[in-house]
């Protein structure tokens, strides 16, 4: 007979099953590991793809991370508002983080496909190393993420830890591309 009685039983921790979790992050960790194999694997091209506007290829990238990235901060903004650690009567604030979200997704496509295909994953040099290391984690969170979000059964820190995972990749492909551009380069459109 155990010495405790429904009240002390009540407040041990409960288990989480965390086996709703698995796929999103193993497919993430796939997803990952691609990225980084293909663009160690992919003899770079070299080609500059970019969007007209900008007046080269690291401009671009420069401009849409930093796009990106202060998306990302409306992200966290919002998150914190829709799990109420921001006290605000905001209705459209579920709206304002999902479409935050698409569009810094969307602006980080142009950077990755230029970065793998003309690039691919480099190490030679401790920034590039950290940057690319950077891209193909952001890709893997962001992909486990996604997966996460319309699953049941899911801790509660789950969505909180994915999300702060992928701002802080994409804080770190910030300042590892675009303040570095903007330091070294300078300010250019």
């Amino acid at each position: 007979m155990s010495d405790m009685n429904d009240t002390q039983v009540s407040r041990l921790p409960q288990r989480q099953n965390l086996a709703p979790l698995l796929v999103p992050l193993v497919v993430g960790g796939l997803v990952a590991v691609a990225l980084g194999l293909y663009g160690r694997v992919h003899a770079p091209t070299g080609y500059a793809v970019g969007p007209a506007g900008f007046s080269g290829p690291l401009a671009m990238k420069s401009w849409l991370t930093t796009g990106a990235f202060l998306l990302a901060l409306v992200q966290v903004f919002s998150a914190l508002v829709m799990w109420g650690k921001i006290k605000m009567d905001v209705p459209w604030i579920g709206t304002l983080h999902r479409w935050s979200g698409r569009i810094a997704f969307v602006l980080t496509i142009p950077v990755a496909f230029h970065c793998l295909y003309a690039l691919g994953a480099q190490f030679d040099v401790a920034r590039v190393m950290v940057h690319s290391l950077l891209g193909c984690f952001f890709y893997g969170v962001f992909t486990a993420k996604m997966l996460a979000l319309p699953r049941r059964g899911l801790p509660g820190w789950t969505l909180p830890l994915l999300g702060g995972l992928a701002f802080t990749a994409l804080t770190g492909l910030w300042l590892t591309s675009s303040l570095w551009f903007f330091t070294t380069i300078g300010v250019k459109l």
